[in-house]
């Protein structure tokens, strides 16, 4: 099954470079074990760009959809046998990147 890992950052700091290292050696240790799918990381909220299409009438909003304390800084998707396994692997991921992180399965 695959999850979802989103890290949840609360500054618009970036990554140090030893949390750079962390993170390299982490997806390392996902790409080795299979854990593996796809992550990255994100530019900071003000870089986003909010399309609604919803009725009929396009709106584009410059700025995060969410004016929040928090924020999405990136992300793993990974294969995982179960909810534990995903669970485990997110608590190394958080620390990691010493960030929080958000486990999520895909439907």
């Amino acid at each position: 099954m695959q999850y979802l890992i989103s890290v949840i950052h609360d500054q618009a700091t970036l990554a140090t470079p030893e949390e750079d290292a962390a993170i390299d050696v982490f997806n390392d240790r996902l790409q080795t074990e299979g854990h593996w799918v796809f992550a990255g990381g994100l530019a900071s909220p003000e870089t986003a760009t909010v399309i609604d299409n919803r009725g009929g009438s396009e709106m584009v909003t410059d700025g995060p959809f969410l004016e929040s304390k928090e924020y999405l800084a990136g992300f793993w998707i990974i294969e995982a046998a179960d909810l534990d396994v995903a669970l485990r692997l997110a608590a190394e991921g958080s620390r990691a990147c010493n960030r929080k992180v958000e486990v999520r399965p895909f439907q």
